[in-house]
């Protein structure tokens, strides 16, 4: 004679419970996705993870140049006289953030809020008279303690023509 040890309800919740702990084991062995870091012009936006990134830990000295010269996946077009939102996650404000503009950094100290607006103009303006502006620019948002640079987010804004 041959004896059931389940009833149908207890296999069910079972298999349930198997299904819960092998979808977990699945989701501990992936990594953690970095924070993200967006650009907004009018109702366009677009949204990237970071380029480089340690765990909010500093990025190695050797690495901090590669990083910043590594070009943009994700470009958005931008008319002169538009604002340029940039948000990012509390995480990245937490420890303060700066814009860098072709791989220099564009200001002196690191911002501390999730959210600002700059002007287009801003980042199509010829630092050398007689020079024509250029077409299109690489922004990059690091997130920095003032000290070390910790994640680092590249963006494309393209003059509309």
């Amino acid at each position: 004679m041959t004896v059931a040890f389940f009833s149908g309800s207890r296999r069910r919740a079972a298999a349930a419970l198997g299904a819960v702990s092998a979808g977990l084991l699945v989701l501990t062995a992936c990594d953690k996705p970095t924070p993200i870091a967006t650009v907004t012009v009018g109702t366009e936006s677009i949204n990237s993870e970071a380029a480089c990134y340690n765990d909010g830990d500093p990025i190695k000295e050797s690495d901090v140049q590669k990083c910043l010269n590594k070009k943009a996946e994700k470009s958005i077009t931008v008319a002169m006289d538009d604002k340029v939102r940039f948000g990012v996650d509390p995480e990245i404000a937490d420890n303060g953030w700066t814009i860098f503009l072709g791989g220099q950094q564009a200001e002196p100290e690191p911002y501390k809020k999730t959210y600002r607006t700059i002007p287009a103009s801003a980042f199509f303006s010829s630092q050398t008279p007689g020079e024509a502006a250029a077409d299109e620019t690489q922004v990059t948002v690091v997130e920095n303690t003032g000290k070390t640079l910790t994640g680092i987010w590249h963006f494309k804004l393209k003059k509309e023509s």
